[in-house]
């Protein structure tokens, strides 16, 4: 080629190289940014991975002890020993953290071989189970379980890594990090420790302990290989038949011989056992103080008189049978510190109303409060034991009507002492003490004496007041009985060691309350009503008094001894009336033998009290023999040696036939002249007349019969002056 071609065609060869050039160089350029974007691609993807299966924080060991509450909490007695339990929490039921040590070696090493039989070997995944389960899948067999006891308790720790539903890769991707990162911070005995404990066997039971007990009656460490192997059949389906459960446990167990499984299977699954260690013996206290769950609350109750007073309890209303009285509570205190050694709050049997705790529910007092108020009428000096209280029809004016309080027995004794009255629980004089002393000053004094359901004034509860128409509960009663052993000193009862000592506050003296408790102690003084060898006798010094209250709804007896103060309660919680129950048939027997029990029949008692300062003793006499002589106790200033009723003169004139509201029936079989009423009067009636229906019949002394037709009649008792001194309604049928 001529240099002249060269030339001419240089510029177009020098192009052409420079283009190639550039062209292998942009090549270059978008081969390397092609990788960057590869690696990018990739760094992004295994970031979102590891985002899309980032596990969530999991708690130390350490956390998950601390934070495990039992759905249970327990009850001990004074020295210890385990009296009852509740369940407090509903969301599952467990017991207390069992540690690995208290699990039957069966167990571990049977769950162990069916759950993870390499769990000491891996690291967190068992990769020879996940190739095992890969390999099954793509054979089409029935897939087995690659989740080791790491993967399982770090689901039971985040429930998300093991929601319903979650098993696809990305899921197991999750727990398979879960169980790494529990691995790394938990030793193995732990995380095996922590699956024991957390891992759902059957129903709401969740742990060993839960299910040992509830499934087998026993604790984890009495589980037999058996049973290990039942438990092992359970987990994988733990709401699973008894015949698959069988079919699974022969299979776990290798042997020939499986007849026992299925007969094991169906114990196991059969009726709830109770997951409650303790022998039941306070169910109602345990529902009042157990409030938390996992709580262990130690209380004053003494196991031996616990089980004493529900077996009096239980026995006595076997005795009366459901018909007759369906329900019962008993209290026992200490006198000297007040603390509640038995706290029965019923005992099931025929109860319908099983779960009420008799102990502590307001139920109408009857009688049981008349010993309160005699001692404030002693106390204030308005009567004496000795003193004579005319037990006789009487009806008072009130708001409501014409209120006429009647005897127990319906009967009247007429003059008797106050000791006699009280000791013999007579009504009517009790009102007429109520007279005394005032009605609304008795409401306060009951208030005093710890009886906190009298929240209205003594107004509302009227003169019935006397006679119980209060609400008490049987813890009240037992307190203020209490006080008058304690010299008229009252201080709350004490239900746990832990509760503070109150000091304790006069509510009489103590010259009343020992005088009181003299009374309540007679045998003599209650024979008229109850006999000589009546229930409340006992062989030593003993204070008792019995109450039933309106229909036959309640009966009660409070007493003390030297040592101890024991109530009870009988009657039906529902609030219908007892059948065929008297003062001393319904729970003076249970108080009896209870109080023989705690009082080893009298060697464990010091006999009566010492007499305090300022009470006098004297014998006396009664004029016209109302009461045999005897000796007998006054507050200083008060003593007296011959007691004599009031003179007719000295009292007030009253109408004492026909009691006011009742009714009479004229017998046709009867000539009429022949059912004449007679009306009867006491007092100094002399210049006084009877009044009927605004008619006069004639002067009250000469005792007029009257002939009266049917209907509603007033008859009046009127002064000289034409006052009406008394006055009662009859009605003549």
């Amino acid at each position: 080629m001529s240099w002249t071609q060269r030339l001419i065609d240089w510029p177009y060869d020098t192009a052409g190289r420079l283009g190639r050039r550039a062209l292998l160089a942009w090549r270059g350029r978008r081969a390397v940014h092609g990788w960057l974007a590869l690696i990018l691609l990739v760094a992004l993807g295994l970031g979102g991975l590891d985002y899309a299966t980032l596990p969530p924080p999991l708690p130390g060991y350490a956390q998950v002890r601390a934070r495990w509450q039992p759905s249970e909490a327990w009850l001990y007695a004074r020295d210890g020993t385990l009296i009852d339990s509740a369940r407090v929490n509903f969301a599952a039921r467990r017991l207390a953290w069992t540690p690995l040590d208290n699990v039957a070696d069966a167990i571990r090493k049977t769950l162990l071989g069916a759950e993870d039989r390499r769990f000491y070997a891996h690291g967190g995944v068992d990769w020879l189970a996940l190739a095992g389960a890969l390999r099954d899948r793509i054979e089409g067999k029935r897939g087995r379980g690659a989740s080791t006891l790491s993967m399982q308790v770090a689901g039971f720790l985040a429930p998300d890594l093991a929601a319903p539903g979650a098993r696809g890769i990305r899921d197991k991707l999750r727990q398979m990090r879960a169980a790494w990162a529990l691995e790394r911070d938990w030793r193995k005995d732990q995380i095996f420790e922590a699956y024991l404990n957390l891992a759902g066997f059957r129903g709401e039971a969740q742990g060993i302990g839960a299910a040992a007990l509830g499934l087998f009656g026993k604790t984890p460490d009495a589980l037999s290989r058996d049973d290990a192997i039942l438990l092992a059949a359970l987990l994988p389906e733990p709401q699973a038949s008894a015949g698959r459960v069988a079919r699974r446990a022969c299979a776990l167990a290798h042997d020939r011989d499986c007849t026992r499984f299925e007969s094991g299977a169906w114990s196991m699954l059969g009726p709830a056992r109770s997951l409650a260690l303790d022998p039941g013996l306070a169910p109602h206290l345990a529902a009042r103080l157990l409030t938390r769950p996992g709580l262990k609350v130690t209380t004053t109750l003494d196991a031996r008189f616990q089980r004493i007073a529900i077996s009096a309890l239980s026995r006595q209303l076997k005795g009366l049978g459901g018909a007759r009285a369906r329900d019962g509570a008993v209290i026992v205190v200490d006198n000297a510190s007040g603390d509640v050694l038995a706290y029965v709050g019923g005992v099931g049997g025929a109860s319908t109303a099983a779960a009420v705790d008799g102990a502590d529910s307001y139920r109408q007092a009857g009688s049981t409060l008349k010993p309160f108020l005699y001692a404030q009428a002693i106390e204030k000096g308005y009567l004496t034991p000795a003193s004579i209280l005319d037990d006789s029809p009487v009806q008072l004016d009130t708001a409501s009507g014409l209120y006429v309080p009647q005897n127990y027995d319906r009967d009247f004794k007429g003059p008797v002492s106050a000791r006699t009255a009280l000791a013999g629980s007579l009504n009517v004089p009790a009102v007429r003490t109520l007279l005394l002393v005032g009605v609304e000053p008795f409401r306060d004094r009951l208030w005093d004496s710890g009886y906190r359901g009298l929240t209205e004034d003594g107004q509302y509860y009227g003169f019935s007041l006397a006679l119980g128409s209060a609400e008490v509960t049987l813890l009240e009663q037992v307190a203020a009985y209490r006080a008058l052993e304690q010299g008229g000193r009252w201080s709350p009862l004490r239900l746990t060691p832990a509760a503070p000592s109150i000091a304790p506050r006069a509510v009489t003296t103590p010259a009343a309350a020992w005088i009181v408790a003299d009374m309540l102690a007679d045998p003599n003084a209650r024979a008229a009503t109850f006999g000589l060898d009546s229930a409340l006798r006992l062989p030593f010094w003993a204070a008792v008094k019995t109450g039933t209250s309106k229909a036959m709804r309640d009966n009660w007896c409070i007493g003390f001894s030297d040592r101890f103060t024991v109530g009870v309660w009988v009657g039906n919680l529902e609030g219908d009336p007892m059948r065929a129950v008297s003062g001393t048939s319904g729970a003076a027997p249970v108080w009896r033998d209870v109080m023989l029990a705690i009082n080893g029949n009298g060697r464990g008692s010091g006999g009566a009290p010492p007499r305090p300062a300022g009470v006098d003793m004297r014998t006396i006499r009664f004029a016209a023999g109302i009461e045999q002589p005897r000796r007998e106790y006054f507050v200083h200033g008060t003593a007296q040696t011959r007691i004599a009723a009031a003179p007719e003169t000295a009292r007030r004139p009253r109408i004492t036939n026909p009691v006011s509201g009742s009714v009479y029936a004229l017998d046709p079989d009867i000539p009429i002249d022949r059912q004449r009423l007679a009306i009867g009067v006491s007092g100094a009636v002399t210049a006084h007349r009877i009044v009927i229906d605004r008619r006069d019949i004639g002067a009250a002394d000469s005792h007029p019969l009257v002939l009266a037709g049917p209907g509603r009649h007033q008859l009046r008792l009127v002064d000289l002056g034409g006052r009406v001194v008394d006055q009662v309604v009859f009605t003549i049928r």
